[in-house]
């Protein structure tokens, strides 16, 4: 039988039946690099804007500030293929793992079927008086415990 982490290294991350958390983004022109396809930049952005939603869809009642109290600490994209203007996106989103003091999110950033990158995000809960990680008290782990998505072993 395959642990957890054999079983989320074989899903496919470029489907988007993994995803749990919508959000559509319309492509502007000055996202658009020299050679005319959308840049890492505004790609980046867009799985910013994904991450952004899914916290104030999913923990927006958890605190009226949610947008504060966690640090990015590690984000990787790979980029699949070239995006280009005019048209819409998908971002999807889902918790992959939840730790102590951090959750992993993966993102897929789509364009109809086709997936044009993939993201990974740890983020960690952050206390801005003490400037160090705290724990994910019981509230948030059940807010994110109903958003994860568990990877069939």
């Amino acid at each position: 039988m395959k642990d957890k982490a054999e079983a989320e290294a074989e899903a496919n991350f470029t489907t988007r039946n993994v995803y749990t958390d919508w959000i559509t983004d319309n492509i502007r022109y000055c996202d658009l690099d020299p050679n005319g396809h959308v840049n890492n930049g505004a790609i980046n952005a867009f799985f910013e804007d994904g991450r952004v939603q899914f916290r104030m869809d999913r923990m927006g009642h958890y605190s009226e500030d949610i947008l504060t109290g966690f640090v990015l600490v590690k984000f990787s994209v790979e980029y699949l293929k070239a995006l280009n203007y005019p048209g819409s996106i998908d971002v999807g989103t889902l918790v992959s793992n939840i730790g102590r003091t951090s959750y992993l999110l993966k993102q897929g950033l789509f364009r109809d079927e086709e997936c044009i990158a993939i993201a990974e995000v740890v983020t960690v809960c952050f206390n801005k008086e003490t400037e160090k990680a705290e724990l994910i008290d019981d509230d948030l782990r059940g807010i994110l415990e109903k958003a994860q998505k568990i990877i069939a072993l």
